[in-house]
């Protein structure tokens, strides 16, 4: 059982990660950071790497990664001088989450999809949508109608609501279920797995963009709600833990947070409802960046523990293994 506490407005704004997803789902960005990932490239080795796209094609991109800092050229000097392309600090963050997609898209419901077909950008571009559009919030809390979707999510008119919908059911991210009134939609597993490179992505702009969008409550809430239903837990896990983010502008002394409030029983998680104030005993709480480091790379060293930090600690260490060690093992 999954709860959800109140109508949610769209923000006329691309929340964090979005902007990077939406680099990724443009095939050509991906590959050139995959080839690149495994050494310098002169432009015509890189291009030939890539399937000989246009000259001109392949130099937009890489001006635009250039842009980004993820991309530098070199000139390497002995012999005949001539330019490589690798990646930078950046590029390998850039990487990190290139893997969390990759990682996300072989685990397609039908069958596993590669980086850089149709078929992915597609996956992406519905996912970027859901996800500004705030369907993957609503739908990670519990089903709803379109006509209810319509009345939570009040910004975007129901045409484009309608079609967002329909492309997160032709992706595999949305199914309908049944119901005694009207068709409720609810968000897939593979959705909730998209946690993956969300959570990815923004530790990114983060770390990367100055003018990154903020880590909103309700960005937190969504990840939360969506992963904690598929997070394997060990047997031993008993209890109720809150885990809250804090808002706000960073340094403020203020006491908002936001989060969701986990119920498990016995390895088995019962529900996960959002959650405004730390009130639970048992508790893991920090800023948004912490968040995002203690849950990609299972360092929770940054938060702060109260209770029983078993029980939170495995909850933190079930969404890890969940969302980001099988992206480890992509090629």
């Amino acid at each position: 059982m999954v709860a959800v506490e109140a109508p949610v407005a769209e923000r006329q704004m691309l929340r964090v990660g979005a902007r990077v997803l939406d680099l990724l789902a443009v095939p050509l960005n991906g590959m050139i950071v995959r080839a690149l990932a495994q050494g310098a490239l002169r432009q015509s080795d890189l291009r030939r790497e890539l399937g000989n796209p246009a000259e001109t094609t392949l130099r937009g991109h890489l001006v635009r990664l250039e842009e980004l800092g993820a991309v530098q050229r070199r000139v390497w000097v002995g012999g005949p001088q001539f330019a490589r392309n690798e990646l930078t600090p950046t590029g390998i963050d850039l990487l990190i989450v290139t893997r969390a997609l990759e990682g996300w898209l072989s685990r397609a419901p039908q069958e596993p999809i590669r980086l850089g077909t149709v078929q992915a950008k597609g996956g992406v571009k519905a996912l970027v949508g859901a996800w500004n559009s705030m369907l993957m919030r609503v739908l990670a809390a519990k089903p709803l109608t379109l006509t209810q979707l319509d009345r939570l999510i009040g910004p975007l008119s129901y045409p484009a609501l309608e079609r967002r919908l329909g492309a997160m059911r032709t992706t595999g991210l949305a199914e309908a279920t049944p119901g005694p009134r009207g068709t409720p939609y609810t968000v897939t597993r593979w959705a909730r797995l998209a946690a993956g490179p969300i959570i990815a992505a923004a530790l990114f702009e983060c770390l990367h963009m100055a003018d990154a969008a903020p880590i909103a409550g309700v960005d937190v809430e969504a990840a939360f709600l969506l992963v904690m239903p598929i997070a394997p837990l060990p047997a031993d896990a008993d209890g109720v833990c809150m885990l809250a983010a804090k808002t706000g502008p960073a340094g403020s002394t203020g006491g908002h947070h936001a989060g969701v409030e986990v119920t498990v029983d016995r390895g088995r998680i019962v529900s996960c409802a959002t959650k405004r104030a730390v009130e639970t005993r048992n508790h893991a709480v920090g800023p948004g960046l912490a968040w995002l480091e203690a849950l990609i790379y299972r360092r929770p060293d940054r938060l702060q523990i109260g209770g029983d930090s078993h029980l939170a600690c495995s909850l933190i260490r079930g969404v890890h293994e969940q969302l980001f060690d099988s992206a480890r093992h992509v090629a």
